[in-house]
């Protein structure tokens, strides 16, 4: 192979996460973003949902919506939940609202104007009631046979905004809130934020040892430019390391409502 078709056949990877920052930003509203640090209100409200939609792959729903369990126990309403397609349905919806079924939450997120320590711990409080719901788990009939029950695994939690009030954004104030947020119990399993976004000032992502029952192990965090290419990609790390969500017990859900 000559040096000439190597030189003519480089794909620019740095450029393709540029345009493609660029083209989350356009779906996001925020273009010109820069030229607007001070702007707040429900019309700058960031379009989370239809971003991640038109991001993710098929085979992840995209919702504003209430998640249910067999018990007949309910979360608060939860800005962005990323759902499964395949394995269960959307229960009801019921005067624009959705109500999903736990077992098929892959991860939920707050969105906020501005993250602190105020905002932070009121989305983990939101996520920890969606964590704290029963998931049921079958077995899956497939072509090859049928596979045991999926062990179901940490929701993955975060928060969603434009842009960050600590200085430095990203700083051990930031570090210790979501250190605390772990503290609260021996499992790390109920609260805890997993990956987010300050527009303006980067992304982050808490890395855990899943061995370990999801032991913060470190945090990290992107450049302002790069936020929202940096948020997206850890989340779809994140996603792939979950895999597939438990398929859910019907039977399950259909004996815990009442006769009619």
């Amino acid at each position: 192979m000559s040096e000439n078709f190597e030189e003519q056949n480089q794909f620019d990877l740095t450029a393709a996460f540029v345009i493609r920052q660029a083209k989350l930003c356009a779906d996001l509203g925020l273009s010109d973003i820069s030229s607007h640090p001070g702007t707040k209100g429900d019309q700058t409200e960031l379009d989370w949902l239809r971003m991640l939609d038109e991001f993710l792959p098929k085979r992840y729903g995209v919702a504003k919506a209430f998640v249910v369990d067999s018990n007949g126990h309910q979360s608060e309403q939860i800005d962005v939940v990323i759902h499964d397609r395949h394995f269960s349905p959307l229960l009801f919806e019921v005067g624009g609202a959705k109500y999903i079924p736990a077992e098929s939450v892959y991860a939920a997120f707050e969105v906020k104007q501005d993250l602190d320590k105020g905002n932070v711990e009121y989305a983990a409080d939101k996520i920890a009631t969606v964590r704290k719901l029963h998931r049921t788990s079958v077995e899956i009939t497939y072509t090859d046979g049928v596979r045991s029950p999926v062990v179901p695994k940490r929701i993955i939690g975060g928060i969603l905004s434009r842009r960050s009030n600590w200085s430095p954004p990203f700083g051990e104030p930031f570090e210790s809130c979501i250190s605390d947020l772990d503290s609260r119990e021996t499992k790390k399993f109920t609260y805890g934020l997993d990956v987010g976004c300050a527009v303006e000032h980067g992304g982050f992502v808490v890395n855990r040892d899943r061995v370990k029952e999801d032991a913060k192990t470190s945090v990290d965090h992107s450049e302002s430019k790069v936020a929202l290419i940096y948020f997206v990609m850890q989340l779809l790390r994140k996603l792939q390391v979950v895999g597939s969500v438990p398929a859910m017990d019907y039977d399950a859900y259909f004996k815990s409502a009442p006769n009619p």
